[in-house]
Parts: structure tokens; sequence; C-alpha cells
């Protein structure tokens, strides 16, 4: 089948994180949660938004994970994360913004730290709250083939829903979700790309009619052309560990996005978060 044909052709590397089971500290290993290990005068993450209460308020973002790039490296069969350094995520968890307002900028945070030798566990800030802190988590990685889910199939392949069986796609839905370093995003909703550019650039996407409000030009560029300029940096599912659990929504996912451009500069200073859930 041609479909074959193009499934292969977009086929990506993931890396797949089975986040599960109680970590020891090991200074710059691969871990969920714990304290993060971070270099001296490190200026840690704020976002100001507004909180469960209706009320704007500056909050510190939460530790979510780290990731030894040179552990890394052995599953990186596409070479295009850091080959050295650590790559350390943060996400405000207080009130789990969706990355469909410009005003969520900022409310997830990626840094990379080249020198491992000045980096070392930090303390977390004073006003973080009770629940700020993850228990440490160990991470195992494993490489895997991945392919575009049907949101995203769709927009590249017209009319493809067509040719698709939805008892198949069930299957693979379940097998599929995992949370996992870049690849193609296991979707709950819709194709996030397009999204990821115009609200980057500042346009509001909370509701069915503000897409026709975006620049006929600017929409018609970024629905055309943002799943070739944008990929997935991180797709975080549902963390447990004993009593604790981190859940996104309702049973959802987080997904960080990048520009293919500032993926190979390794700059991550504009990422940016999608929430979904079902």
């Amino acid at each position: 089948m041609e479909l074959n044909k193009e499934l292969e052709r977009m086929q990506r590397n993931s890396i797949v994180l089975k986040i599960a089971r109680s970590e020891k500290y090991k200074l710059c290993g691969t871990r969920f949660g714990g304290k993060p290990d971070l270099p001296p005068g490190f200026e840690w993450p704020y976002f100001e938004g507004v909180n469960c209460e209706n009320i704007v308020r500056k909050r510190p973002l939460s530790f979510l994970a780290q990731f030894n790039c040179e552990e890394l490296a052995q599953y990186d069969t596409e070479h295009l994360l850091p080959d050295h350094g650590m790559l350390s995520f943060f996400y405000e968890t207080d009130t789990q913004c969706w990355g469909f307002d410009p005003k969520d900028k900022g409310c997830a945070r990626v840094f990379w730290f080249e020198d491992l030798s000045v980096l070392k566990a930090a303390s977390f800030p004073e006003d973080a709250g009770e629940d700020f802190e993850f228990p440490m988590t160990k991470i195992k990685m494993s490489q895997k083939s991945s392919f575009p889910s049907v949101q995203d199939l769709a927009e590249i392949v017209p009319n493809i829903e067509d040719e698709l069986d939805n008892d198949d796609d069930e299957e693979d839905d379940e097998l599929e979700s995992c949370s996992k370093l870049l690849g193609w995003a296991d979707i709950i909703q819709n194709s996030m790309a397009a999204q990821c550019d115009l609200v980057s650039q500042g346009y509001y996407l909370g509701g069915g009619n503000d897409w026709r409000r975006v620049p006929i030009d600017i929409r018609k560029r970024a629905e055309e052309t943002a799943l070739d300029r944008w990929t997935l940096l991180l797709q975080l599912d549902t963390v447990e560990n004993g009593d604790f659990e981190l859940m996104f929504g309702d049973c959802g996912r987080i997904y960080f996005y990048i520009t293919k451009e500032d993926l190979l500069a390794h700059n991550f200073d504009k990422v940016w978060l999608v929430l979904q859930c079902y």
C-alpha cells in the first residue's frame, strides 16, 4: 500500500521512558523528581498567572525530570539531542496550563547544562508548597520506532481516515500510550504543531472561532508547514510511585514541543507546552 510507504518515510526514532519505582540519589543521574542537580547561581524559574482560586500570583515551577545526555546518546539514533551535559524539565503543576493561551508562556521550561562538573543537588525555593517536591523515581530508557498518530497523519495525507480501520487505531493507541523523548506525539485530541506555532506567536486559540481570527496568511503557513518545523521533545504521561501520582488533567499528557531549528542548535529557551486529556 502507498500508505505503508508513506508511514515508513515518516518513521522517527523515539526514546521510550519507563518511569516507575523509587530511585536513590546519584549526582547527575537520569531521574524523575527529587532535587535537581543545578549549577551555582541558577535562578529558579517562576510563572506568573491565574491560579485555581482565580488569583494572579507568581509561582515556582515544579522540577519534573533530568536526563544525563551521555546516558541518552545510545538511544538517540538520529543524534538530535546534545551528547553531553544535562537536560532538565520544569512545569508549573499547580494550575497546569494547557498551552492555548500566549499567557502560558513560561509555564514550562527546559534547561541544558553543558558542564556536569559544576552541578550539585539544589534546594527548593522557600515559597514552594508542600506538594511541590516529587519522589525520586527511576527512569528506564529504550529505543523504539515512532509513527505519526492519525491526527498528525491527517494533516499530511488527505482523507487518511477513510483508509484506516477504527479497531486497529484503538489498539495502537493503547500500545503507544507512554512517556518518551523525541519521535511523534501520541495525540489524545488534535494535532499540536500548528497550535504551538500560532500561540507562541501571540494568538489565543482557546475557542473554536479563535483560529478564524488569525490572519489568513499566518494561519495558512502554520497549517501547511508547522509539522515540518516543530517536533516533539518530551511527552510525559501519568507518573506513579507508591502513593504518589502526578496526573495531567483527566488521564492526560503534557507535550514539550520545539522547533527543529532550535533542537539542532541545542537552544531550549523557546519550547512550547501543550496539555491534552480525555
